[in-house]
């Protein structure tokens, strides 16, 4: 129920603010080629799990 509500409240935010709109629109864009990439690899599982820390290190590091 929570998750719900965040993403509407994400949803609408994206569509009333520019600025937002276009960070989704690159975020959105980086998450289709870290799945092209994860989709390539032989061991998905452990190309799944770099992705994941790449973005967690990004996150803690912003």
């Amino acid at each position: 129920m929570l998750l719900r509500q965040f993403a509407q409240h994400l949803i609408k935010k994206v569509a009333s603010d520019p600025v937002a709109r276009e960070r989704a629109t690159k975020v959105a864009a980086s998450f289709v080629e870290e799945a092209k990439h994860i989709a390539n690899k032989d061991d998905r599982a452990y190309a799944a799990g770099k992705a994941v820390r790449r973005a967690l290190n990004k996150l803690n590091n912003s």
